[in-house]
């Protein structure tokens, strides 16, 4: 049998512990675990567990443009526990309490990243006592702000993405509303309204180039997806599941849509044209949950499962990213 210098024409490298990003291809002996490893590739994306989130919570709000590293959460629950104005930070292991929200908030949405920031809109009470909440705080990665005018429209179950400094706004109740509003960083702005009016929608991209997914009508569930530029929206592909109350990650041409009522774990990509359904599919099936990260390292949390609301976080990893392999006799 050949050996692997004279193939190669190198000796295998012998380390105590795996490289942290191996290449394709790349060979080496562990001598911690007696075990010849080597670099490869995922043929497909999966879902990992992570770190459980401190408090179990539905109907929460999240930075959308956070990565799986470092993810925020904010608000939450209904109708028990009482509604949160908990903040809880991700590091790629495990949620760490913050600094609460001044407005605690339910059915609410978010923007920005873990350091910079928004929440916006939401329940913060029982109604009709405290009805539909325009209030707009921003977060600096220490604590909350509020910030002096809100949405011009208040509503709750809506959809946010982009950053602090450019927002967007889109959707929500009372009724199904396919209002839209744009932030600069002090203020929001009403923008084209999109075609389908909709609530328990989620979105993904920046203020500039965006994703509307799914949600519900005024009288059924959709899987209509719309794609908006910064002035115009425009049909995109159709969701392969119907469904409500979904998260979602990435890029207006590079997105990932997850979990979403009723119950459900399926996953999907999308490409800027069309969605393809992955094989992967969420341990916890759920719906109400908080999202962000990219189409190939996504993170999901928190949302309504059965029996009730769940801390579960999982952790998405895209086809085609590095994988240590421990190869073994044929």
């Amino acid at each position: 049998m050949a050996e692997y210098i004279n193939i190669k024409g190198i000796n295998v490298e012998v380390v105590a512990s795996d490289p942290a990003n191996p290449t394709v291809g790349q060979i080496w002996y562990n001598s911690t675990s007696n075990t010849l490893k080597g670099g490869s590739v995922t043929t497909a994306g999966a879902w990992a567990s992570g770190g459980t989130m401190n408090t179990a919570r539905r109907l929460l709000g999240s930075a959308t443009s956070g990565t799986q590293t470092a993810a925020l959460a904010f608000g939450g629950g209904w109708p028990t526990p009482v509604i949160q104005n908990v903040t809880e930070e991700y590091n790629g292991s495990s949620w760490a309490n913050s600094n609460n929200l001044n407005t605690g908030r339910t059915f609410t949405a978010g923007a920005g990243t873990q350091t910079a920031g928004l929440a916006f809109g939401g329940i913060s009470g029982p109604s009709p006592v405290n009805p539909e909440t325009t209030a707009t705080e921003k977060y600096d990665g220490t604590s909350w702000t509020n910030n002096p005018t809100g949405l011009n429209v208040g509503r709750h179950s809506l959809t946010g993405c982009g950053t602090q400094t450019a927002a967007l706004a889109a959707t929500g109740n009372p009724g199904a509303l396919n209002i839209a509003e744009e932030f600069n960083g002090s203020t929001w702005t009403v923008a084209p309204t999109l075609s389908i009016g909709r609530n328990y929608s989620t979105s993904a991209g920046i203020q500039t180039s965006a994703l509307v997914i799914g949600g519900e009508t005024a009288t059924a569930t959709t899987n209509a997806t719309e794609e908006y530029d910064g002035s115009t929206w425009t049909a995109g592909g159709n969701l392969n599941t119907t469904r409500y109350s979904l998260a979602s990650a990435g890029i207006q041409t590079a997105a990932l849509a997850f979990g979403g009522g009723p119950y459900t774990g399926a996953t999907e990509l999308y490409d800027g044209t069309s969605w393809t359904n992955s094989p992967a599919s969420l341990s916890t099936a759920r719906d109400s949950l908080g999202g962000a990260g990219t189409q190939s390292a996504g993170i999901a949390f928190g949302g309504n499962t059965t029996p009730g609301q769940t801390g579960a976080t999982e952790e998405f990893t895209g086809a085609g990213a590095p994988l240590t392999v421990t190869i073994t006799a044929s």
